[in-house]
């Protein structure tokens, strides 16, 4: 049997679709008369219609009454509640051929907005910055998730239609061209999906089958059904849908959201399911295959090996290291900062992974976490910025916005010289000014109005003050747009060349980069204030950073026998000569000679 949605072949196009909770489905061709699909075994219907070709708009008809798109369709031209559109995939041309991707241990991600990155705010238009982040030492660009979601501003996270890349963004050709682009100059592609919850607007799937359960909840919708009666054909669904990203774009990896509310209680987790599949489609491609993912458990199961007991994935978000370095900058106390106000939380979690392993949390209201010293250093990924953490403040402001320029280095070199997979949010490098604010664009006014006043209501806990941006308005989006040309600007080109050479010096020397974590040493000074790390390689090349967590001047002793790699404080960097003691937020790394 071919694929589930509409596969074009030689004759025509065969429909295939699960709706186990119908008792009949039509297809429904513009212009033509519902034709009767076939029922096959488990809820599966069929139907082959000759002289169709690609961009046929077709939906189907649900029990003789409702007129729905299809839950597999590939495009949705005229969004989430339009016909869904044949695609055929062949008439594109790959040239990435020789592209064999990126081991693990080498990825640097850069997360962007599609819709916020450029004016244009499509696919095809953000090919023009590409070789501009290969230069910057970026290895892997990371997609806030595209699958098609109500109107034409969003997060991603309101997706209903899984395989269909987001009509205004430039759809399924657009995706294509630009997964292409990031080969051809050795990005790979991650991107972020989310199989927790759909959207609520267009969300059509629990017509079709038992998708959904109550049995488990969410903070954003219903669950999936993944363990429960029926609950093949979801898995399957998702499965699939992970197989589809890989196939028929070629991406590199899928970054999956909030897996703390993906449940499933079967022998085989749909998790450790969907990471085979996409190494497996990634394998016939000629590359490695990853899977990251987004928890707030602190859990060491997530990324230890299906034979050890664990899920398989590859890396998991650190958060505990972006809360801890951002409680130490900026002093913010509300929601989940009230659990880092000990300042040995930052060095754990940057040279442990977690910093939470199992202490109690004042914010979750219990024990929190699992050990991590012992994991590779691989296995975490770490940020000081990132959609959430920015665009989850009240008013959207950037790092820069909170603290001074020196404190922005200091906290790009924490993130660089930790041990593990680091993440630049888009327009980090370079110090981009305008805020990333929580957009939407629902087409329903009554769910537009409970958005509005859900996001005021979410932010109690922080005690933020001032006005929340309208998340519906056009102008919050608009100010969310990078500013591409800021980069050009003296000091922020300086910031960008801090990040550049903090990235050579990653892949260039032996004791830096995701690797080698058993090495790392992070400790604190009696004061509190200065931090050594210190790394080095299975062969020696130790190195070593002091970094001013403060904004006084501070004491430190230059290490013997070294010789200075890089200096936050130095002119070409936007700062000013500076001499002992250390001025605040310098960071100083060293390489010990002898």
């Amino acid at each position: 049997m071919n694929g589930f949605g509409a596969s074009l072949h030689h004759e025509g196009v065969t429909f295939h679709v699960w709706a186990p909770r119908c008792r009949s489905v039509e297809v429904v061709i513009e212009g033509r008369r519902p034709q009767p699909m076939a029922p096959l075994d488990d809820g599966v219907f069929e139907l082959t219609l000759g002289r169709l070709g690609a961009g046929t708009r077709y939906q189907y008809r649900l029990d003789g009454e409702r007129y729905r798109p299809d839950p597999v369709s590939r495009w949705q031209p005229e969004g989430v509640h339009g016909p869904s559109a044949v695609v055929d995939p062949s008439v594109f041309t790959w040239t990435d051929g020789g592209f064999g991707g990126h081991g693990l241990a080498d990825l640097v991600f850069y997360e962007l907005h599609v819709g916020a990155f450029t004016t244009a705010g499509t696919f095809e238009a953000a090919i023009a910055h590409l070789n501009q982040l290969a230069d910057l030492g970026v290895t892997a660009i990371e997609l806030m998730p595209v699958a098609e979601f109500p109107g034409s501003r969003n997060w991603g996270y309101d997706g209903v239609h899984l395989y269909a890349p987001q009509s205004t963004y430039g759809g399924p050709q657009g995706l294509r061209r630009l997964v292409d682009a990031c080969h051809a100059r050795g990005l790979s592609v991650v991107l972020d999906v989310v199989y927790n919850h759909l959207g609520p607007e267009g969300n059509y799937l629990g017509e079709f089958g038992p998708y959904f359960t109550d049995r488990y909840k969410t903070p954003w919708g219903q669950a999936l059904n993944f363990d429960g009666p029926d609950g093949a054909g979801v898995r399957r669904h998702f499965i699939d849908n992970a197989r589809h990203w890989v196939r028929e774009f070629h991406v590199d990896g899928l970054r999956l959201d909030a897996i703390h509310s993906i449940f499933d209680a079967s022998p085989l987790h749909i998790l450790s399911e969907i990471a085979e599949a996409v190494r497996a489609e990634a394998a016939r491609l000629g590359r490695p295959g990853h899977v990251i993912a987004e928890s707030h458990d602190n859990d060491r199961h997530i990324v230890l090996p299906r034979a050890q007991g664990g899920l398989g994935l590859d890396a998991v978000w650190s958060d505990d290291f972006h809360h801890a370095l951002h409680v130490r900058l900026t002093g913010d106390r509300g929601g989940y900062y009230v659990d880092f106000s000990d300042p040995r939380h930052l060095p754990r979690a940057l040279s442990e992974g977690f910093a939470y392993q199992g202490e109690h949390s004042e914010y979750f209201g219990g024990k929190r976490g699992t050990a991590s010293a012992d994991l590779p250093a691989e296995r975490f990924v770490v940020f000081t910025q990132n959609h959430d953490q920015v665009g989850n403040r009240a008013r959207g402001e950037r790092l820069g916005a909170l603290v001074p320029f020196e404190a922005l280095k200091l906290a790009a070199a924490l993130m660089l010289v930790a041990p593990a997979l680091p993440l630049l949010f888009m327009g980090e490098e370079y110090g981009e000014t305008a805020p990333f604010q929580f957009f939407t664009s629902f087409l329903d006014r009554e769910l537009a109005e409970a958005v509005r006043r859900g996001r005021a209501a979410e932010f109690s806990r922080f005690a933020w003050e001032g006005a929340i941006p309208d998340p519906t308005l056009p102008l919050t989006f608009v100010r969310s747009r990078l500013n591409h040309s800021l980069a050009a600007a003296p000091r922020h080109r300086a910031l960008r060349d801090y990040y550049r050479a903090w990235l050579g010096l990653r892949r260039a020397h032996p004791a830096l980069g995701a690797r080698n974590k058993e090495r790392t040493r992070a400790d604190l000074d009696p004061s509190g204030a200065v931090l050594t790390v210190s790394r080095a390689s299975a062969e020696g090349d130790p190195v070593q950073l002091f970094a001013n967590l403060s904004a006084e001047r501070r004491p430190w002793v230059e290490p013997a026998g070294s010789r200075l790699l890089l200096d936050s404080a130095d002119p070409r960097f936007g700062g000013e000569p500076r001499t002992y003691p250390l001025a605040p937020f310098q960071v100083l790394l060293y390489e010990l000679t002898r």
